[in-house]
């Protein structure tokens, strides 16, 4: 492979204020959204000029009105050869679990809907999503950092530490 030069994306799980609950956009309004029909976190695009905790509390708001108040970065995975152009991806993942403000259901993007936390990994997820999201929500205090090399729209296989 050779240089990663990724597109960079935030996502965020939003924690409902009783902790059983995170906030998921079921995608569902575009058939040409590579992530139509699966259920995915809150985020999106880096944009130029943005940090990463910018991008990530500016997508909370923008697609769900949401204002973050509080926010724990979980890991990152990199996704080599993902994408329509095989562009690639590297993802941050935040938990963000003290927020304010009132909720947009409906998104351009898709449903937003309160899923609890232990009925996630029953949803259509990407394959890498179901690698990563329970530590996301575990009790251990590190950092995951993984990657997911894609051949030909295929995932490959999931390798990460924890520090």
């Amino acid at each position: 492979m050779g240089v990663f030069t990724p597109v960079l994306i935030t996502l965020g799980y939003v924690v409902s204020r009783d902790k059983s609950q995170t906030l998921m956009i079921h995608r569902n309004t575009r058939p040409d959204d590579l992530d139509f029909g699966k259920y995915t976190g809150v985020g999106g695009k880096l944009e130029a000029g943005e940090d990463i905790v910018t991008g990530m509390c500016r997508e909370i708001k923008e697609e769900s009105g949401l204002i973050v108040d509080r926010l724990v970065l979980r890991g990152t995975v990199a996704l080599p050869g993902f994408g329509k152009r095989n562009e690639g991806g590297f993802i941050t993942i935040f938990r963000i679990d003290k927020w304010h403000g009132e909720l947009n259901i409906e998104t351009s993007e898709g449903t937003l809907e309160w899923v609890p936390i232990r009925s996630l990994l029953t949803l259509p997820l990407w394959k890498s999503d179901y690698q990563f999201v329970p530590m996301v929500f575990d009790d251990d205090p590190r950092q995951f950092h993984g990657c997911i090399p894609c051949y030909n729209g295929e995932m490959g296989e999931w390798s990460h530490v924890r520090v």
